[in-house]
């Protein structure tokens, strides 16, 4: 497994994905969205695991001007201006991706 772990280091739900990997022992990369971002590739991979909806953090500050978006190219483009509106951890493994805490989904991957 190549896991990343994209998120916020205020993030609570980001120290729990961190951590469920740690007490499995399984090896991740932990990358601060807001310090480094992520790559129009990366971002569109997770889009099309996961949808562009789901990358949106709602309660981001600036988030609300999402919604006034008609297109969503717009929408992803605005989001790959600035990553702190994304909901995080965007935690990605090879061509799948995650977007919040989902252990569930997590323990499928080998």
């Amino acid at each position: 497994m190549n896991i990343q772990i994209f998120g916020k280091s205020k993030c609570f739900d980001t120290k729990k994905a961190q951590r469920w990997f740690k007490e499995r022992r399984i090896k991740f990369q932990d990358i601060d969205v807001v310090k480094y971002g992520m790559s129009r590739g990366e971002l569109m991979s997770v889009k099309s695991c996961v949808g562009l909806d789901a990358l949106i953090d709602e309660k981001a500050s600036g988030a609300e001007i999402l919604k006034y978006l008609a297109y969503d190219e717009d929408k992803f483009e605005k989001l790959l201006e600035d990553q702190t509106m994304l909901k995080t951890p965007v935690v990605r493994n090879g061509k799948k991706a995650t977007v919040g805490y989902c252990p569930e989904v997590w323990a499928t991957w080998e």
